[in-house]
């Protein structure tokens, strides 16, 4: 595989990641950029991304923590929905956020994480300690989730609850999902993009945000048909078969910006 195709592969996720990070698509995209145009104007780090998803993050990484102090101070042209993220964001310690995004989102080993931060293991693990405490500050909400498979409505159902969040509904076709939000709009929804009768999540979602702005979660066994960049995609998207601290992780990035809607 060349090196093109190689980094081709791993730029959705770090994409995903890079979104995640900022809560907005277009500042993540931006962030992505910079670090491609870095890599295409020095050979050496050009060379390291031959090695995989390590150093195309930590080339990323370095772009961000240069940058950072200065994006997030910069509220010229922002719409009062980025500066609301953005005020959140401030509040939070990033390398906090960025140790757990890249141990759970990302699926990095603790190890992996420490060489793409440049921080000694044992700082990153105090890193996503804290980062879980900070988690479990979030105030409860009402969650709906839509998900087919009995077995991981199941599943979500006891992590949704153990994190302390009621469940105003489950639904395993879009029908389904309107019926529950008849009754109570939910607070946060978890969504599959492929249901039972053949209706999709995305519209079932689509029908749920015509009513009010709810943080979605996208949890798929198909990410790669919501990571096309030919349409705003999700923050909060979640790859099956999932890790509960996965989970656990969008949830808390998807109430900390409060909102479904993508920042652009």
């Amino acid at each position: 595989m060349s090196l093109s195709e190689q980094v081709a592969t791993n730029l959705p996720y770090l994409r995903r990641y890079a979104r995640a990070l900022t809560g907005s698509q277009a500042t993540g995209d931006a962030f992505v950029r910079a670090t491609l145009e870095a890599a295409l104007a020095d050979d050496d780090l050009k060379s390291t991304l031959e090695n995989g998803r390590v150093p195309l993050y930590r080339a990323f990484n370095k772009v961000w923590s240069s940058a950072y102090l200065e994006v997030a101070g910069d509220d010229s042209g922002q719409t009062e929905h980025e500066a609301a993220a953005n005020s959140r964001l401030g509040s939070i310690t990033p390398l906090n956020r960025q140790a757990l995004l890249l141990t759970t989102l990302e699926d990095f080993s603790v190890a992996q994480a420490a060489e793409i931060m440049d921080l000694e293991d044992e700082t990153v693990q105090n890193l996503v300690r804290e980062a879980i405490s900070e988690i479990d500050a979030e105030s409860a909400t009402s969650v709906l989730i839509i998900e087919d498979e009995p077995l991981i409505s199941m599943q979500l159902e006891d992590l949704v609850r153990s994190l302390g969040h009621d469940i105003c509904g489950t639904a395993a076709t879009r029908t389904q999902a309107k019926e529950v939000v008849a009754e109570k709009t939910p607070g946060l929804v978890l969504a599959d993009i492929q249901l039972a009768d053949g209706s999709s999540g995305l519209d079932a979602v689509d029908d749920i945000l015509a009513i009010g702005s709810v943080p979605v979660i996208f949890i798929t066994a198909y990410p790669e048909r919501l990571l096309t960049g030919d349409r705003p995609e999700p923050t909060y998207l979640v790859t099956k078969p999932f890790q509960e601290q996965t989970v656990r992780t969008a949830i808390s990035q998807a109430l900390f910006f409060g909102s479904s809607r993508p920042l652009d």
